[in-house]
């Protein structure tokens, strides 16, 4: 599992910031989560290759989270894509796009997919034989949805020493990796533990931006392999971050340890601090696994 921070700041770009967007690579899947102005630049930087890229994520219509969507679709048929791409995201995202593809007579030459969330509780979005997306319900100013990203359970590993001691043919491989015994001629059971190697345990992931501090979140994302949690503010605007309906870090980290999650990834920043680090010393005060996000870094889980 691989996460590519393409932007992390709150409110408005910068010359060397850039508002939140990221690609998480997941069994051979590459999300794009949010998409904030620059993001296409980002990709490019970051040598994602764009046509790799087919399902959108949006959290939330406030333009830090989405103002990059139509500059990237329409990117997307300069380019002369043909694949379908779908987007996910609140009631209204189709509207706004649509109306700027209507108005600059800019239509796609491939077919754009809205999936709009208006649930207030957590729900699959998204699922195919390997991964499965379900929202989050955060609490945030206007509607917003985090996203839970879950790999399936692999099928079991051929152990080939074993099936070719056992000789047993290639029609049963299918079966045991199944899960299957397997019964050879002359009636023996052979357990299927002797014929294979237990798969490797599913990954997760949680996406948890923009929200207050908010514990209901927290039997959603329990046991989560890694949690990307806002954190907008240091302790020291703690009202400003009540009042706007953030987090600081110290509350991004106390949800991590409640949800006994395996790794916090702090960002979302406000532009008001120069030194991203003291997010990071606050955070380790209530738990210890946590990394910084910060635009063009990748993480590999």
């Amino acid at each position: 599992m691989k996460l590519t921070i393409l932007g992390c700041y709150a409110a408005t770009p910068r010359t060397l910031t850039n508002p939140t967007s990221q690609v998480l690579e997941i069994k051979n899947r590459l999300f794009l989560i949010d998409c904030g102005e620059g993001t296409q630049v980002q990709l490019r930087k970051n040598k994602i290759k764009f046509s790799k890229i087919n399902h959108v994520f949006i959290s939330h219509l406030h333009g830090d989270h989405f103002f990059g969507l139509i500059g990237l679709i329409s990117t997307f048929s300069l380019l002369g894509r043909t694949t379908d791409l779908h987007i996910y995201g609140p009631k209204g995202i189709k509207e706004i796009i649509l109306l700027q593809l209507k108005l600059s007579n800019s239509w796609t030459q491939y077919d754009l997919h809205f999936h709009e969330l208006k649930a207030t509780e957590s729900e699959v979005v998204f699922e195919d034989e390997k991964v499965i997306v379900k929202t989050i319900p955060l609490k945030h100013r206007i509607y917003t949805n985090g996203f839970m990203f879950q790999e399936k359970i692999d099928k079991r590993k051929l152990n080939v020493e074993a099936v070719q001691h056992y000789g047993i043919e290639t029609c049963y491989f299918q079966n045991i990796k199944n899960g299957k015994d397997i019964t050879s001629e002359n009636g023996q059971v052979i357990e299927n533990k002797l014929l294979s190697f237990d798969p490797l345990p599913p990954m997760s992931y949680a996406f948890c931006s923009d929200t207050v501090y908010d514990e209901a979140i927290i039997p959603l994302i329990q046991q989560v392999d890694v949690l990307y949690h806002e954190s907008t503010f240091l302790e020291s605007e703690k009202i400003l971050a009540n009042k706007t309906m953030h987090s600081t870090a110290i509350e991004a980290a106390t949800i991590a340890f409640k949800a006994n999650a395996k790794q916090l990834v702090l960002g979302h920043y406000s532009t008001r601090y120069d030194n991203i680090s003291l997010f990071k010393q606050e955070a380790q005060t209530v738990f210890s696994e946590v990394i910084l996000a910060d635009d063009g870094k990748s993480f590999e889980f």
